[in-house]
C-alpha cells in the first residue's frame, strides 16, 4: 500500500536500523471516535510503500477502556519497548494515557501500567516519553480543553519502571500562550470557544536545545507548532515559534531520522475522518537562537 491508501491519525515512526525497516504506528481504527479495537502497525523500507496492517495491540475483556484508542507512541527504554497511548476509561469516561510494554518493537504490546498514568480525575491525552539529561523518565501530556478551556501541556516525572507517576504534574504552558493559536468553537460547548493542545513530542537539537512539537488550531484549521526550551530543560521556559510549522489542516507530528540521516516530520493531514493520511516532510534545525525548526518543502 502507498501513503494515499493508509487511513491513519497521529502517525509515529520507529526506524529499526539493523532491519532497514520503518515501523509506522498510529490511531488505526476506522472510526476513531467510537469503539476501540486496538492498534495496528505498518512496515516500509522507503516511507512510500507499506506492508500491513499487522496487529500491535489488542485488548482483552478486562481492559479498562472500550473506546477512543488514540495516538500510540513506541519508545525504546532500558532494553524493552513501551507504547504510550490514550484511552477513554470506562469507570469515569475520562481520557487518560496508559503504558503498554513488549519485548519486540512490533509487539504484541500488553498492559504495563495499572490503567492510565495520568491523573485519574483529569481529562488527559497524548502522553509522550522524555528521558532527561540525567536519565530520569518523564511523561509530557495534554490536560485537555474539555476541563481547562485553555488546553495545557504538562510534564510529570515517572517511576524508573514506567509503571506509575513519581511526582505531581507541572503545567509547562497553555495553548493561548503561543502567538499562532486561535480559539476554536467547540460543538460540545457552543457557548464558549476554546484553545486546543494536542500531540506533544520532544526532540533535542544539535545545540542541546529541547524542541517540543505540539498541535492546535490556527485560522480554524489544525496546525503544527513548535516550542523551544533554549536551556534544554523540561521545565523551560518554553519559547514559541511565532508561526506554525505546518498550517494546512494537519498536525500531531513527531520527528525521526531516515536511514540516510535526514530529519523528517511525520504528521497526519487533512484533519478529517476518514480522509486523514500520513505525511512525511523533511525539516532542518535552526542555528543560534530564534526559530529552531524550518520546513524545507511540503510534499
Amino acid at each position: 500500500m502507498k501513503n494515499k491508501d493508509l487511513q491513519i491519525r497521529d502517525p509515529f515512526v520507529f526506524p529499526v536500523q539493523e532491519k532497514q525497516l520503518y515501523y509506522l504506528f498510529g490511531s488505526t481504527d476506522k472510526n476513531i471516535w467510537g469503539e476501540g479495537t486496538g492498534f495496528d502497525l505498518y512496515t516500509s523500507r522507503d516511507l512510500e510503500e507499506w506492508e500491513g496492517p499487522f496487529p500491535a495491540f489488542r485488548p482483552d475483556e478486562n481492559f479498562f477502556a472500550k473506546r477512543n484508542f488514540w495516538a500510540p507512541e513506541v519508545h525504546s527504554y532500558k532494553g524493552s519497548f513501551y507504547m504510550l497511548a490514550t484511552f477513554r476509561r470506562t469507570d469515569n469516561e475520562l481520557l487518560g494515557t496508559a503504558i503498554l510494554a513488549a519485548d519486540r518493537v512490533e509487539g504484541p504490546y500488553l498492559p504495563h501500567s495499572s490503567g492510565p498514568v495520568t491523573p485519574a480525575e483529569w481529562a488527559c491525552l497524548d502522553g509522550t516519553l522524555h528521558v532527561d539529561a540525567v536519565g530520569e523518565p518523564w511523561m509530557v501530556f495534554c490536560h485537555e480543553w474539555t476541563q481547562t478551556g485553555d488546553g495545557e501541556i504538562c510534564a510529570m516525572r515517572l517511576n524508573p519502571d514506567l509503571r506509575g507517576a513519581a511526582g505531581e504534574p507541572v503545567r509547562l504552558f497553555s495553548a493561548s500562550q503561543a502567538p499562532w493559536t486561535e480559539r476554536l468553537a467547540s460543538k460540545s460547548t457552543p457557548e464558549r470557544a476554546v484553545y486546543v493542545t494536542d500531540g506533544p513530542f520532544l526532540h533535542r537539537d544539535e545545540e542541546g536545545r529541547l524542541l517540543m512539537l505540539w498541535a492546535s488550531f490556527s485560522g480554524n484549521r489544525y496546525a503544527q507548532g513548535v516550542a523551544v526550551s533554549p536551556g534544554g530543560g523540561i521545565m523551560g521556559p518554553w519559547v514559541h515559534q511565532p508561526e506554525p510549522l505546518y498550517r494546512e489542516n494537519g498536525g500531531h507530528g513527531m520527528l525521526f531520522r531516515t536511514f540516510g540521516g535526514e530529519l523528517m516530520l511525520a504528521l497526519h493531514a487533512p484533519n478529517r475522518t476518514p480522509e486523514e493520511r500520513p505525511l512525511f516532510l523533511p525539516v532542518a534545525e535552526g542555528s543560534g537562537g530564534g526559530l529552531s525548526v524550518r520546513l524545507l518543502r511540503e510534499g
